[in-house]
């Protein structure tokens, strides 16, 4: 019976407190029992626990009884950082509710409010929980207030928890079951369901997450993806408890898992519909879109990896992530490598560390860049071309329009340190939109900023400027044109594609000057001269020599013939200029990471 289900997830800005909250509700439930919950049970991965960051939704399934009827309760968690919020729009396709959650120390913050309009968009039920109210500093009311004026709550059906002792988890659960409506679906139609994860079992092939939104889903029937078109035959359907527990068949209204001996998690995609490998005339649900890469790095071997070994790693790992992706490249100073693509710096850093640590893979990461769009004159006309590598960047004599991707940021910042945030957003050429006060204390701003100045170090700035008190969020919004340049930087004259990079123009001589400097620190010192110049186009526009190693030959010559000592000059000038010829430079992997700390 749908009547019975209900099926909401857990929203809220990074660290407010997600997977406390859905331990307790674990708990309280008895999906899992107390001598086995661990805290932050949900978050299985190593990296998810140290950090304390959920970086995958998790789905579990759990009984409640209510006013002696049993209900079922399918909760999802949610990561809370900007670069998982594709996992977030996820989540709510599967949901009729959602718990958005809030911090009585912190108030209400940018991924708070971006969460509750995707949560609104996608027609939730909200019901709004205040957390953490046992902490010495919580303050419940004024944070009421917040959301009753920014948001538009009723102050009695915001309720007050906290996820550390438990306190007030019950009437959390009575209020999902009493506000979040029951699945509409007919257990009788067709079979309709909703792939909203997936992920790879080495012994199983692909496990895929599903919502059921029509029919029923049993062992042993053929079924169908209606975006690939492609057929399998189902091995086992169950719930998640939070462990994968094989049972009956999901019915309208159930979510769970399935397996249907699927090799790769290409061939499935997330947002599909998957239905009965007989039926005709079944709609696809309403999907979501694709998660596109917006930060592009290069990943080559280093230490004892070598390339085939890398390549086995990154295909483990995209098994596992379908929104990372990678294809092979070379470069003139690094070998053969992949660029590889994410949905943000944590993201990369994630990747990099899990090949590290599960794989044993030893990478270096080239500077990472975003996706830029040029409009290319070819003679027959102009030609849209997408590039993600800095190096790949044609002759600018070509290029009639540069285009880089641009951003809406809102931040969220206490009102003493708005002069100072205003001025970070102006240097890193934002467009100022609006200023709205969320209380009298803290203030939202809205710039309109190039993509390419957020995603380096635009968050350890505003965290620094606003003593940790800053928080934001992003969504980006086009392509527009400004005057880009391609910054080249040459060792030896000869350009080191692995640290081209795109700048505006008016900062191109300062940061090439600045990396330059850098590499002068990392590049040991030759018997030649090594000079070091960044250039855009054909105009050098700094330049930095680094001196060569002097070796004393008329050391031996005491007094005597002039002659004989300007002979041991002319000969050592001679093999200096031999040697410059035919001598290579050897750059350091560290030098290679200069264009991330051109800012420091």
């Amino acid at each position: 019976m749908t009547q019975n289900i209900r099926n909401f997830c857990i929203v809220a800005h990074i660290d407010h407190g997600k997977s406390t909250l859905a331990d307790r509700l674990l708990e309280r439930t008895g999906a899992v029992a107390s001598r086995d919950l661990i805290a932050q049970h949900l978050d299985s991965n190593a990296i998810e626990r140290e950090r304390g960051i959920t970086i995958k939704a998790k789905a579990v399934a759990m009984r409640y009884t209510h006013a002696g009827t049993e209900f079922r309760l399918n909760l999802i968690d949610t990561p809370g950082h900007v670069d998982f919020s594709y996992e977030v729009s996820r989540s709510l396709a599967a949901c009729e509710g959602a718990i958005l959650l809030v911090d009585a120390t912190q108030g209400i913050q940018a991924q708070t409010l971006a969460n509750y309009w995707l949560a609104l968009e996608g027609g939730l039920e909200i019901v709004p929980v205040i957390n953490k109210i046992d902490l010495p500093s919580a303050q419940p009311d004024l944070i009421r207030e917040e959301m009753v004026h920014t948001l538009g709550f009723r102050p009695e059906e915001i309720l007050a928890v906290s996820g550390k002792t438990g306190a007030g988890v019950d009437a959390v659960l009575d209020s999902i079951i009493r506000r979040v409506p029951p699945p509409a679906g007919d257990p009788g139609a067709p079979l309709q369901a909703l792939l909203f994860d997936s992920h790879y079992d080495d012994y199983r092939g692909v496990v895929v997450y599903v919502r059921i939104v029509n029919g029923r889903l049993a062992k042993g029937d053929a079924i169908r993806f209606l975006g690939t078109g492609k057929s399998f035959e189902v091995e086992e359907v169950g719930t998640l408890r939070p462990h994968p527990v094989p049972g009956p068949p999901l019915a309208a209204g159930d979510v769970g898992y399935a397996i249907c001996g699927i090799k790769s998690v290409r061939d499935v995609r997330i947002g599909d519909t998957m239905t009965r490998a007989d039926a005709a005339d079944v709609k696809p649900l309403p999907g979501y879109q694709e998660p596109l890469p917006v930060v592009f790095c290069g990943f080559y071997p280093t230490g004892q990896t070598d390339y085939t070994k890398l390549k086995t790693a990154l295909e483990r790992m995209s098994l596992n992530d379908a929104s990372f992706v990678f294809q092979p490249e070379t470069s003139e100073a690094l070998g053969f490598g992949f660029r590889c693509g994410f949905l943000g710096l944590l993201h990369m850093d994630i990747v990099a560390e899990r090949l590290e640590r599960e794989l044993g893979v030893e990478v270096l990461k080239t500077a990472p860049n975003v996706t830029y769009e040029l409009v290319i004159n070819r003679g027959h006309g102009a030609e849209i071309l997408r590039v993600d590598n800095p190096a790949k960047i044609p002759d600018t004599v070509s290029i009639q329009e540069f285009r880089e991707p641009t951003a809406r940021v809102t931040l969220i910042v206490p009102h003493d340190n708005v002069g100072p945030i205003m001025q970070l957003c102006t240097d890193r050429r934002g467009t100022f939109v609006k200023t709205e006060y969320l209380s009298p204390t803290r203030v939202i701003l809205t710039f309109d900023m190039p993509f390419a100045e957020i995603v380096y170090d635009f968050y350890d700035k505003l965290k620094s400027a606003t003593r940790g008190y800053g928080t934001m969020d992003y969504t980006l919004t086009g392509y527009r044109d400004d005057d880009l340049v391609k910054l080249k930087i040459l060792v030896m004259n000869e350009e080191v594609d692995a640290l081209s990079t795109v700048v505006h123009r008016s900062t191109a001589a300062q940061k090439g000057r600045k990396i330059i400097q850098i590499l002068r620190k990392e590049i040991a010192r030759h018997l030649f001269q090594i000079p070091l110049q960044a250039a855009v186009g054909g105009k050098i526009v700094a330049r930095e020599d680094i001196k060569p190693v002097g070796k004393n030959v008329t050391a031996k010559c005491y007094g005597g013939d002039i002659t004989r000592k300007r002979k041991l000059l002319e000969k050592q000038k001679e093999g200096k200029k031999k040697m410059k010829a035919v001598g290579s430079v050897e750059i350091p992997q560290s030098a290679f990471m200069a264009v991330l700390r051109v800012d420091e």
